[in-house]
């Protein structure tokens, strides 16, 4: 058996494929099968002067998702999905399925999600999966070829990272405990005994949201550096960053085609330095007359984009009446994308006015909402910095700015084209006596973390660490609208099926 993956290697010889129907469709003496074997998809012909009356037979009992094994001469053909096409000699089938219920047409989210266990097998999905998976595999080889340690947390905790608020609350026997919300407490306490440790696992909020960024499981990245400070933790970020995208962008150019994504992007962020900005200066920015000026260019320019779509839109919907069966599939193609970008500036011109609004009315001191974010990344073609934020609005491990107290050494990594925050960190706070003090502003029972208390009082250190959200991270890079099309089975509010 080959996969369609390796195709390229097999070219004028006999290969065996095994998968499912993609699609098909038929003319008088040729049947043309979409054979997705999972490693990709591969046109098969079958030619009916080419095989005996069985196989063509069995070619015409053939459905969307049918399983089945086929025989046929590999060929070079640039017409083709992937470049290679398969002239059938032979088909066993597997199984004639049932009429399948996700077709080419145009479904419901609802409906899509529904049946998520059976949209991961359309193509964009496809897509999006191999990139989550060519992520996972370049932060293992990141963190792993730069000496760090593996270390797994807890899933179950008796105590909260980040306060009490978000928490899914269960039974632990006669216990009281929570879903894990992060492992960067247990992470502090493995670096103590490695240097440089990274975690990798799920991690459950219980916000009740439904915004496009918002999941209730979801995978974080955690390192944790022993005698790492703020900046050393900043610069860490923005390699590993690099690294990734570099890495998807070398292994995943197919899979990026195939979600249309413009990694023009993409590529400046593997080039470039990040900007770092305070959160001060970031305030200052979004209250700018310049800012002003950037929204009210940003409706202007929407708005001509709109008419010469709608323009192009017409031009090519009269040219449709008299088009061949080719260009019909182009012109309805572009008709498509045009409809999609003209319904996403429409969104814009709503949308602009209140972010305009939250930018002027924004008060020092509160934490940037997802609007403020989109509009901080908009003057760059990279991710930003975003460092020294209220210590009221951040968790109480963070540590003070020596400068000034009022601010925490903290740092979100913001992605450009609206993705908003990718990661969060901070230099953790050392001293003994001020984390208690810490634990009691915030309320929380020192009892329960008498063993995070311990890191500081046998051999404390200066150490930093930072967490980047793996399904945000698809989301961006992909170019998904919504984080639920990066997991497999997203969890989210009013969503726990299938």
């Amino acid at each position: 058996m080959v996969y369609i993956t390796n195709l390229s290697d097999h070219v004028d010889e006999e290969v065996t494929l095994k998968g499912w129907v993609y699609n098909y469709r038929s003319s008088k003496n040729l049947y043309f099968l979409e054979l997705r074997d999972g490693s990709g998809i591969c046109q098969c012909v079958v030619a009916r002067d080419a095989v005996s009356e069985e196989v063509w037979n069995s070619a015409d009992t053939l459905r969307q998702e049918s399983s089945l094994e086929v025989i046929g001469i590999v060929v070079e053909d640039e017409r083709s999905i992937g470049g290679y096409e398969l002239q059938v000699t032979d088909i066993k089938v597997i199984q004639v399925a049932e009429d399948y219920p996700i077709t080419p047409k145009e479904h419901g989210v609802d409906f899509l999600m529904e049946n998520r266990h059976l949209w991961l097998r359309s193509r964009r999905q496809w897509a999006a999966m191999r990139v989550r998976n060519a992520i996972i595999y370049a932060i293992h080889t990141f963190f792993q070829e730069r000496g760090f340690v593996q270390m797994d947390a807890p899933i179950f905790t008796g105590n909260a990272a980040e306060g009490t608020t978000n928490l899914f609350e269960t039974e632990y026997f006669d216990e009281e405990a929570y879903l894990t919300q992060s492992g960067q407490l247990y992470g502090e306490a493995m670096a103590m005994a490695h240097g440089l440790i990274y975690t990798f696992g799920p991690t459950f909020r219980a916000e009740k949201s439904k915004t496009r960024r918002h999941l209730t499981e979801f995978w974080m990245i955690e390192p944790e550096m022993a005698f790492y400070d703020l900046d050393m933790n900043i610069d860490l970020a923005e390699n590993f960053t690099k690294f990734v995208i570099k890495k998807v962008l070398e292994r995943c150019e197919n899979e990026l085609e195939i979600l249309e994504r413009d990694t023009t992007t993409l590529k400046k962020t593997v080039e470039e330095s990040f900007p770092r900005i305070s959160y001060t200066e970031a305030v200052e920015r979004l209250k700018s007359d310049e800012m002003a000026d950037m929204l009210d260019q940003m409706v202007e320019d929407r708005k001509q984009e709109k008419t010469e779509l709608k323009e192009e839109q017409d031009e090519i919907e009269k040219e449709r009446g008299q088009a061949k069966k080719w260009r019909k599939a182009q012109i309805d193609q572009r008709i498509k994308e045009i409809g999609a970008r003209i319904d996403q500036i429409e969104e814009d011109l709503r949308n602009i006015p209140d972010w305009r609004e939250s930018a002027l009315n924004f008060t020092w001191g509160e934490d940037f909402g997802g609007s403020d974010e989109t509009l901080l990344t908009m003057q760059y073609d990279t991710p930003i910095f975003v460092h020294r934020y209220p210590a009221e609005i951040k968790a109480f491990y963070m540590k003070r700015d020596p400068e000034d107290e009022n601010l925490a050494l903290a740092v979100d990594m913001l992605a450009p084209e609206g993705y908003g925050e990718v990661i969060g960190g901070s230099e953790r706070e050392a001293d003994l006596d001020t984390l208690k003090k810490r634990l009691a502003e915030h309320d929380l029972p020192e009892d329960v973390f008498q063993w995070y208390l311990d890191l500081r009082q046998y051999g404390t250190v200066p150490h930093s660490g930072f967490g980047l959200g793996l399904e945000r991270t698809v989301s961006w890079l992909c170019g998904l609208d919504h984080v639920r099309e990066t997991i497999p089975f997203p969890r989210m509010m009013g969503r726990l099926t299938p």
